[in-house]
């Protein structure tokens, strides 16, 4: 005859975790990355409409579809960004804010020194703060919950 004896367990109540807090990092940065690109794309059509022009001091024009080329890539090397720093940061969610501010901010030079008027660097800068307003708030979230 065997005996069997019941060790209680005790466990922490955890909260339901649904679909979309299971997700990885780049899958959220690849979604906010594509609502940048779309947002930039038309407000950069609707300041071209309202006559901002955005040519540099050669006449070089940047196309709008460039605006949606340029906020993807860079986006996502964001997600890239983050991703390692979710591996790999000690504090992921506040090292990936701060470099992401940092990078914002370069991301103004070639505005300011490529020759654009004024009011048409005024607009790019915009465009690059809309696009980190947009991107760099969710991966922030999202790295705070993977670091817990």
């Amino acid at each position: 005859m065997s005996t069997t004896t019941q060790i209680p367990i005790r466990t922490a109540p955890s909260a339901p975790t649904s679909a979309a807090e299971r997700q990885p990092v780049w899958k959220h940065g690849v979604a906010s990355a594509v609502m940048a690109s779309v947002a930039t794309t038309v407000l950069a059509a609707i300041a071209s409409a309202a006559g901002v022009s955005f040519a540099d001091s050669t006449g070089a024009n940047i196309p709008i579809a460039g605006f949606a080329q340029l906020t993807l890539v860079f986006s996502l090397v964001g997600v890239g960004i983050a991703a390692v720093m979710a591996r790999k940061a000690r504090r992921p969610r506040a090292t990936f804010v701060r470099t992401a501010v940092a990078l914002t901010a370069l991301s103004f030079v070639p505005d300011l020194t490529f020759g654009f008027a004024a009011g048409s660097a005024a607009t790019l800068i915009t465009l690059h703060t809309v696009a980190a307003a947009i991107v760099v708030p969710t991966l922030a979230r999202r790295l705070a919950r993977a670091a817990d």
